[in-house]
């Protein structure tokens, strides 16, 4: 092969992020040498050589987003592949008219492919006064960049300072957001679970985790998938709760498997190992897919509150918010209790209201009890 072009990284991704170049133009390589490493919405994954040679050049940069099926890499002395590059290369011939010619790359826009129209002259512009036409839609026949578009973003950039494009994990959440924003019907619901039973021995995210496990199987219509295109969901056995984890570079959301099944101590283990997998960037592809079920357990930082999103195919997303000392009745009188507060926001296309209160009410029984 003359060009290796990135290769499908499974798991229903479509692109990647350079974060690192282990080569350049000139390097012999070996098969399955380290070539370059690269960032998906799901881990870093480094990419190997297929084949022994010399790199003759090397597409993009790091932070440039490479997507499936662009070239990465040149090896020298190999026979011309036909078809395998997006954009202009040094081979292409110069035209003769500026407007009759429009190079660039494919970006993605909300799962679609969109094409960077611009000229010649244009790119050219927008090299000289510093900016991204990738960040830009234009205003031209078309959507084609023009020079008023390049003008308009400079004049931006010296006034505000420059767009900062998301990346990473922060792209692919803010794609989710937007999808789940378009798609979803939600509805928000809230109370208060009375933990004052508890003694200090108690792990508040395993007696949430035990305790949407217990609604879960009360409830069964929140465990599922719904396909809002042909109104039909799926029944689901297994209870795969995808709980959500802050980090610097965005929110992941592995997933903790059969939760039903399996004991509180062997749950915390498992839910160990998965944060500590978020936080080095180390965390199988397959691990953040399948979720049936979310929580999302933001209280730990702040807040009481909350209408979390949920995000298709699941059907349901619960929060939990900060626990705090009040006042309450008690059996005729005041006393102060424990209590943690729960939001549960549900698609209202495929649950009643019926069915998200009495699954919240059994979330509230189970965590009303001393133990598990």
């Amino acid at each position: 092969m003359k060009y290796f072009k990135l290769p499908d990284l499974g798991e229903g991704l479509t692109e990647a992020e350079i974060v690192e170049w282990h080569v350049k133009a000139g390097d012999p390589v070996k098969v399955d040498q380290l070539l370059l490493s690269v960032e998906t919405a799901k881990a870093i994954v480094e990419v190997p050589s297929p084949q022994e040679g010399v790199i003759a050049a090397c597409f993009g940069e790091a932070g440039d987003t490479v997507h499936i099926g662009e070239p990465l890499v040149e090896f020298q002395g190999e026979q011309e592949d036909s078809g395998t590059v997006v954009g202009s290369l040094s081979k292409q011939e110069s035209p003769s008219q500026d407007d009759a010619f429009i190079i660039g790359a494919a970006r993605k826009e909300q799962g679609h492919s969109v094409r960077i129209k611009a000229t010649p002259s244009v790119r050219a512009l927008a090299r000289r006064l510093h900016v991204d036409i990738s960040q830009l839609r234009g205003s031209g026949p078309d959507n084609k960049i023009t020079s008023e578009d390049i003008e308009q973003a400079a004049r931006l950039n010296e006034s505000k300072g420059e767009a900062e494009p998301l990346r990473g994990v922060r792209k692919t959440m803010a794609r989710a957001m937007a999808l789940a924003h378009e798609q979803v019907v939600p509805v928000s619901i809230c109370d208060d679970a009375d933990i004052h039973e508890w003694d200090e021995t108690q792990d508040v995210t395993m007696r949430m985790v035990h305790a949407i496990g217990q609604a879960c199987e009360a409830e069964p219509a929140l465990n599922v998938w719904f396909d809002g295109e042909h109104l039909s969901r799926r029944m689901l056995k297994q209870i795969d709760l995808g709980i959500a984890v802050d980090t610097e570079q965005g929110l992941f959301v592995p997933v903790l498997r059969d939760i039903s099944n399996r004991t509180l101590d062997d749950l915390r283990a498992g839910l160990n190992n998965l944060r500590k997998a978020v936080k080095s960037r180390q965390i199988p592809p397959q691990e953040m897919l399948g979720a049936t079920i979310t929580l999302s357990n933001f209280g730990t930082i702040a807040g009481r509150y909350a209408n979390p999103v949920v995000v298709p195919p699941t059907v349901a997303i619960i929060g939990a918010g900060g626990w705090r000392d009040e006042v309450v009745a008690w059996e005729g009188a005041s006393a102060i209790h424990r209590i943690l507060p729960l939001s549960l926001t549900f698609d209202h296309r495929a649950i009643t209201g019926g069915e998200a209160a009495r699954f919240l009410k059994v979330m509230l029984e189970d965590l009303a009890r001393a133990s598990v």
